[in-house]
C-alpha cells in the first residue's frame, strides 16, 4: 500500500475513534467525558452511568459501526459488479424480500389472534422473518445468476423480484389495521438502538461472514472494472466470482436489514465519497477505505439522529437521506464523467 495512502487511513482511523467516544458521549443522560472514558474502562463508581454506556450506548455504536461500514462495502460489491455508479446494497431485492417479511409478520398477524399473535410480532420473530426474506429473494437471484451471464440481466431481475415484493406488501398494507400499519412504519424507520449484547454477537458472526467474502473478492473486483473480457484472459471463473460477490453482498445487506431496518443512501454515496478522497479504483484500498468512511458517516448521522442532550430521537434514515440524496443528485449530474 503505497505511503500516502497509509497517512490517510491513519487519520481516518483517528477520526472514527474521536467519532466513536463522541457518539457514546451524547444522549438524553448527560454524562462527564471523563466518566464516559472511566465508564469504558470500568473505573466509575455511578453504576447508573456504568449500564447506560456499557447496555445501551455502546452498543449501539458499534452497531452504527457495523451497518455504516456492512452498507458502504456492499455498495461498492454492486457499483464494481454492475458498473454501475447508481447501483446499491438493494439492487437485488434484498431490502424489499426483507420487508416482505416483516410485512407478513406485523401486517398479517391480525389474521391470527390472542397469544399467538403477540408471540408473532415479537422482536426476534421480525429478525428471523426480515432474514428468510431476505435469503429468499438471495437464492431465487442466486438461482436465475447461474442461468444468465449477463450481469444487467441480473440487475434488472433483482429490480423485479423488488417490485414484486412491494406489490405483495402493498396489498398486505390495504387489509391491515392503523396500529399494524404505524408499527411497520416505524420498523422501516430503522433503529440502531434496539440490540442486546447477545444480538449484537450473531450480527457480528454473520456480517464478518460475509466481510471475509468480500476480501476474498478483491482481486475479482479489480478485474470486473476492465470489462469481463479481460476478466476472462486473467482466468477468473466469472460465474464463480459474481456468485461470490452477489452472496457476500446479500449476506451483509440482509443482516443489516434484519436487525437494524432498511437503512437508505448509505451503501450508495460512501463508495463515491471515497473514490473522491483517495482517487483509485484499486480495491484493495477501497474495501478498507470505505470500511472506515462507513462507519464514520453512519456515527455521525447516529449522533444527529440522537438529538443531543433530548429526550427525542430521529429516525435515522432521515438523517442519512440528508447526506445521501445530495449525492446522488450530484452522481446523476457527473454521471457522464464517472469512470469505472
Amino acid at each position: 500500500m503505497k505511503t500516502n495512502y497509509t497517512y490517510s487511513f491513519i487519520i481516518l482511523i483517528v477520526i472514527l475513534l474521536f467519532c466513536f467516544v463522541l457518539n457514546i458521549s451524547l444522549g438524553s443522560v448527560s454524562i462527564p467525558f471523563s466518566e464516559v472514558i472511566g465508564c469504558l474502562f470500568s473505573t466509575t463508581d455511578n453504576n447508573t452511568w456504568q449500564i447506560i454506556i456499557t447496555d445501551f450506548r455502546l452498543p449501539k455504536a458499534i452497531t452504527a459501526i457495523l451497518v455504516g461500514s456492512g452498507l458502504g462495502i456492499s455498495g461498492l460489491l454492486m457499483q464494481t459488479l454492475f458498473r454501475n455508479p447508481l447501483a446499491g446494497p438493494f439492487v437485488l431485492g434484498i431490502s424489499s424480500g426483507a420487508s416482505l417479511g416483516v410485512a407478513i409478520v406485523i401486517l398479517g398477524s391480525g389474521l391470527f389472534g390472542g397469544l399467538f399473535a403477540s408471540i408473532l410480532i415479537s422482536k426476534w420473530s421480525i429478525v428471523i422473518a426480515a432474514s428468510l426474506g431476505s435469503f429468499l429473494v438471495l437464492l431465487a437471484v442466486l438461482a436465475v445468476s447461474s442461468k444468465v451471464r449477463d450481469t444487467m440481466a441480473i440487475l434488472i431481475i433483482g429490480l423485479m423480484f423488488g417490485s414484486i415484493t412491494a406489490a405483495i406488501v402493498s396489498v398486505l398494507s390495504y387489509f391491515s389495521t392503523a396500529e399494524q400499519l404505524q408499527q411497520y412504519v416505524f420498523w422501516g424507520f430503522g433503529s440502531l438502538s434496539n440490540l442486546s449484547w447477545e444480538e449484537l454477537l450473531i450480527f457480528i458472526g454473520i456480517y464478518g461472514l460475509g466481510i471475509v467474502l468480500s476480501i476474498f473478492s478483491i482481486k475479482g473486483l479489480n478485474a470486473f472494472l476492465l470489462g469481463d473480457n479481460y476478466a476472462k484472459s486473467l482466468g477468473l471463473n466469472l460465474l464463480q466470482s459474481r456468485f461470490i460477490i452477489i452472496f457476500a453482498t446479500s449476506l451483509i445487506a440482509g443482516t443489516i436489514t434484519a436487525f437494524a431496518g432498511p437503512i437508505a443512501f448509505i451503501g450508495l454515496a460512501i463508495p463515491h465519497l471515497t473514490r473522491q478522497i483517495f482517487r483509485t479504483s484499486n480495491h484493495k484500498v477501497l474495501l478498507p477505505a470505505v470500511f472506515l468512511f462507513g462507519a464514520i458517516i453512519m456515527l455521525i448521522c447516529d449522533s444527529i439522529a440522537q438529538v443531543p442532550h433530548s429526550d427525542y430521537t430521529l429516525p435515522i434514515n432521515a438523517i442519512t437521506a440528508l447526506i445521501g440524496a445530495p449525492v446522488v443528485i450530484w452522481l446523476l449530474v457527473k454521471q457522464r464523467k464517472m469512470m469505472f
